[in-house]
C-alpha cells in the first residue's frame, strides 16, 4: 500500500509540474466523445478466401453502392471488386448488409432489408449472386411469403437452408423449387431451425440448423416454448401503448423443451435424436468430419454436468440413438463455448476445460484418452483456430497476467510459441491457411495498431496506426491510466487502475469516480485501449476527478477458484471488494474521502446499488444504469449457472438483492433504465424504486422510453452522459 501511495504522489507531482507549463489545451466534452471525435479507426469485416492468399472486406463506393472487394495479403493491393449494389441489383441505393460465400466461392449469399429480432437474430431478404456469370442477383425465395432467417449454403452450393415463420425450408438453386422440412412452427410456441430468446442471449448463438459435410443431411433444433411464461413489455410509440410479448424464462421457471432432428435430403424423412433424460439443455450440436455422425452437447439444469453424444450412424428408424464419448462434471458450473475441433483421425477432438483449475487446451480421444496441450497458472482466453496442416492451435491467454492478452501457438506435443510479448492486448484475424494474420494491438494508453503479420508474428506491413487520433489527443490534457494492486480485507490481491485528475496540485484532495462492472466473464482492468469509455474517464479527469476501477473476485483470467468463488452468492464477495477498494482509496492523501462515488451498468448497476447500500459509509454517491435488482427477475440459463434456482438457494437470492437493503441508502443515487430493455427488464428498476420509496429514501430516477439495454439511438447516449456529468458534478 505504501508503495502505491508513494508512486501515486510522486507521479501526480511530476504531472502537475509538467502541465503547469502547457499552453491552453482543448477540452473534452460529451458532444465530442459521443459524436465520434475520438473514435479509433479499425480494420474490420476481414474474411479470408479459401486459398489463404487474399481476403475480402465490405465497404461503400459513391457510384457503386455497397461493395465486396478482394485484397492481397502479401501486397495489400486491391485485386478486384467481386460484387456491388450496381452489379447485383442495378441500384446503388440497395444496401448489402452482410454476405456469405459458398464453399467453392462461386456464389454469394447476400443479406438485405435486415429487421432486428433480438440481440443477435434478425429477419432479412436473401439473394444469390453468381460471381462467374455476373448477372443480377436472384431472390432466394418468394419474398411475398415473408422474410427469412439464418440462410446457409449446403457444401455443394446447390441448396440453401433457411427459416421462415419458425419453420425450416430448403431452396434448390438448380430448379428454384422450395422444400418445406417442418410444418409445425408457430410464434411463441414452436421454433424450428433457430433458438429461443434465452439460448440466443446466454449461449450466444441463434443458428439452429447445420449441414453435414456431404450436404445430404440437415441437423436442426426444435424448441417447444409453449410452457415458457410470456413477458409483456409496453411500447410507447403510438397513441395507445402496445404490448410486445415474448417468451422469457425467469430463474426457477420452465424452459423450452428442446430436441435435435436430422433431415435426410434424399429420403425427405426427419429423424429425431434420442438423448438421456439428464439433457435439460442442448447448448450446441456439431457435425463431425464423418457426415453420419452428429455430435450433441447436453447439460443438466445446474449446468455442471456436460456430455458429448455422438449419433450411432445408420438411420434404420425415425429415431436415432446416441453414444456418450465424453463427460465432464464440476461442483459449480461449466462454461459453454465453441472451442471444439474434430481432428482428421476421426477418433479425437480438441476442447478447452478448467479441469486442472485453469482453462487449458486438451486433446480428448473417443476412447477416453486425455492429452493436456497447455499448462500453467494462467487461462486460455480465446481459442482462435487450428492449423490442420501443421497440427497447431492458435490461442490467446493471460500467461503474462490477467490484465494482459497475448497470442500463442501450441502444437499437439504441447510446445508453445508466443507471437508477441509486448505488454498490452493482442488479437488477430487469421487467413484460412494461417500463413497471414491481420493483427491488432493496443494498450491502455495507445489506440489500436493494425498490422499484417506472417505465421510467426513477424510484421510485414502496417495497415492502420491511428496516428491521426494520437496527434489529436496531443491537443488535449491527457492523464495516463496506471495499474496497481491492492489487498482486500480477506487477504486477496486485486488488480486495479486509476487515472488522476488533470493538473493536480500537491496537497489538494480530489473526489473519486469508481467505474465498475464486476460480473462473471468480464474484466474492467485491462491493459487495452478503452475507446469512448476511456475518453469519458478523461473528461472526468479534466473536471477534477480521480477515476479508478478494480476487478473483484469472480472475474476471469485468474483461474477457476478465483472465478468461481462467487458461486451461489452473486454480489456478496464483489460488494465486499468494492467496499474495501473505496476504503483503500479514502486513505490516500490526494483523495477526498467524503466524495467517493461509484457507477456501473447492467451487472455493474447491480453492484452500484449494493455498494451504495451495504457500503453506504464509503460511497456517498452512485449512478446505476440498467441494473439487476433481484436475480429472480433474470433469465434461467445465466442466473441458475451461478446461483442454482431460487427454490434451491433462497438466501443466495435474498441476501444480496439490493431491494432488501434499500433502507441502508445514505448517499445520492441516480437510477436509469430503458423501458424497452428485453434483457434486464425495466421491472428491476421499478422494484428498486418501490423498495426505496417504502424505505423513504430520496433518489433520482430516469426512464428512457422504448430504449433497450444499450440505451442508445439518436441523441440518447449524449443525453444520458450529459445527465450523468451533471449528477457527478453535483453529488460526487
Amino acid at each position: 500500500m505504501r508503495q502505491f501511495t508513494y508512486s501515486l504522489l510522486s507521479w501526480v507531482i511530476l504531472l502537475w509540474s509538467f502541465n503547469s507549463n502547457l499552453l491552453a489545451q482543448e477540452e473534452y466534452s460529451n458532444e465530442k466523445i459521443w459524436g465520434g471525435e475520438f473514435w479509433a479507426e479499425s480494420v474490420w469485416g476481414i474474411r479470408s478466401m479459401a486459398k489463404g492468399t487474399s481476403y475480402t472486406i465490405q465497404g461503400n463506393d459513391p457510384e457503386l453502392g455497397s461493395v465486396i472487394e478482394e485484397y492481397s495479403y502479401k501486397s495489400g493491393k486491391k485485386l478486384r471488386t467481386i460484387v456491388s449494389s450496381i452489379s447485383a441489383f442495378d441500384d446503388a441505393r440497395e444496401r448489402i448488409s452482410s454476405y456469405t460465400f459458398s464453399d467453392d466461392e462461386r456464389y454469394i449469399l447476400i443479406t438485405t432489408d435486415v429487421e432486428s429480432m433480438y440481440r443477435h437474430s434478425f429477419y432479412a431478404n436473401f439473394y444469390i449472386y453468381d460471381t462467374k456469370k455476373g448477372e443480377e442477383a436472384k431472390p432466394l425465395t418468394d419474398f411475398s411469403k415473408g422474410k427469412q432467417r439464418l440462410a446457409t449454403f449446403s457444401p455443394s452450393a446447390d441448396k440453401v437452408a433457411f427459416v421462415r415463420d419458425n419453420n425450416v425450408f430448403i431452396a434448390n438453386l438448380n430448379d428454384g423449387s422450395e422444400t418445406q422440412v417442418t410444418d409445425d412452427g408457430l410464434f411463441n410456441h414452436i421454433i424450428n431451425g433457430a433458438t429461443d430468446w434465452v439460448y440466443e442471449e446466454e449461449y450466444g448463438d441463434d443458428r439452429g440448423l447445420k449441414w453435414s459435410k456431404d450436404g445430404n443431411k440437415l441437423a436442426y433444433y426444435k424448441f417447444d416454448e409453449s410452457a415458457v411464461r410470456e413477458f409483456h413489455m409496453p411500447t410507447y410509440t403510438g397513441l395507445y401503448p402496445e404490448l410486445y410479448t415474448f417468451k422469457y424464462p425467469k430463474a426457477g421457471e420452465d424452459n423450452s423443451k428442446i430436441e435435435v432432428f436430422i433431415y435426410n435430403v434424399e429420403t425427405g424423412i426427419n429423424h429425431g435424436i434420442a438423448v438421456p433424460t439428464s439433457a435439460y439443455y442442448i447448448p450446441r450440436f456439431f457435425w463431425t468430419n464423418n457426415s453420419d455422425d452428429l455430435c450433441i452437447l447436453t447439460m443438466n439444469r445446474h449446468q455442471n454436468d456436460l456430455r458429448f453424444l455422438i449419433t450411432e450412424g445408420e438411420f434404420p428408424n425415425n429415431r436415432i440413438g446416441t453414444v456418450e464419448i465424453f463427460k465432464e462434471t464440476c461442483n459449480t458450473y461449466i462454461d459453454i463455448h465453441d472451442n471444439l475441433i474434430f481432428l482428421e483421425d476421426g477418433k479425437s477432438f480438441l476442447w478447452t476445460s478448467e479441469r486442472d483449475g485453469y482453462n487449458h487446451i486438451y486433446k480428448f480421444g473417443f476412447d477416453g484418452s486425455v492429452d493436456q496441450l497447455t499448462k500453467g497458472e494462467w487461462d486460455v482466453l480465446d481459442f482462435m483456430g487450428y492449423d490442420a496442416k501443421r497440427m497447431s492451435c492458435y490461442f490467446s491467454s493471460s500467461m503474462f497476467g490477467p490484465t494482459q492478452k497475448h497470442l500463442h501457438r501450441v502444437d499437439l506435443n504441447g510446445n508453445i510459441t508466443t507471437l508477441d510479448e509486448t505488454p498490452g492486448h493482442h488479437g488477430a484475424n487469421f487467413s484460412s491457411t494461417f500463413a497471414y494474420s491481420i493483427y491488432n494491438y493496443s494498450n491502455a494508453n495507445t489506440p489500436p495498431v493494425y498490422t499484417l503479420r506472417d505465421r510467426n508474428g513477424r510484421i510485414l506491413r502496417t495497415l492502420k496506426d491511428n496516428a491521426a487520433l494520437v496527434e489529436k489527443l496531443e491537443n488535449y490534457n491527457y492523464s495516463e491510466k496506471r495499474f496497481f494492486t491492492f489487498t482486500n480485507d480477506a487477504g486477496v490481491e486485486l488488480n486495479c487502475w486509476m487515472i488522476p485528475p488533470h493538473n493536480v496540485e500537491p496537497g489538494v484532495e480530489y473526489p473519486v469516480y469508481v467505474a465498475i462492472y464486476g460480473g462473471p466473464g468480464v474484466n474492467t482492468v485491462q491493459d487495452s485501449w478503452g475507446g469512448t469509455g476511456h475518453m469519458w474517464h478523461q473528461y472526468l479527469a479534466q473536471e477534477g476527478y480521480l477515476v479508478a476501477s478494480v476487478d473483484p473476485r469472480g472475474t476471469p483470467g485468474r483461474g477457476k477458484e478465483f472465478k468461481h468463488s462467487t458461486y451461489k452468492e452473486l454480489g456478496k464477495l464483489e460488494t465486499e471488494d468494492f467496499i474495501d477498494f473505496g476504503k483503500f482509496l479514502a486513505n490516500k492523501e490526494i483523495v477526498d474521502k467524503d466524495r467517493i462515488g461509484i457507477q456501473g451498468w447492467s451487472y455493474g448497476g447491480f453492484m452500484t446499488l449494493l455498494s451504495m447500500t451495504k457500503g453506504a459509509e464509503v460511497y456517498n454517491a452512485g449512478i446505476s444504469v440498467a441494473p439487476v435488482s433481484n436475480w429472480r427477475y433474470y433469465d434461467t440459463i445465466y442466473t441458475e449457472r451461478f446461483m442454482q434456482t431460487p427454490q434451491e438457494n433462497v438466501s443466495g437470492y435474498d441476501d444480496n438483492s439490493p431491494v432488501n437493503h434499500a433502507e441502508k441508502l445514505q448517499g445520492s443515487l441516480l437510477l436509469v433504465s430503458g423501458t424497452g430493455d428485453d434483457n434486464v427488464h425495466h421491472q428491476n428498476s421499478l422494484e428498486m424504486v418501490d423498495a426505496l420509496v417504502a424505505a423513504n429514501k430520496q433518489f433520482e430516477f430516469f426512464s428512457y422510453p422504448d430504449r433497450n439495454h444499450g440505451i442508445y439511438g439518436g441523441n440518447t447516449r449524449l443525453h444520458l452522459y450529459n445527465m450523468m456529468i451533471n449528477f457527478v458534478k453535483e453529488n460526487f
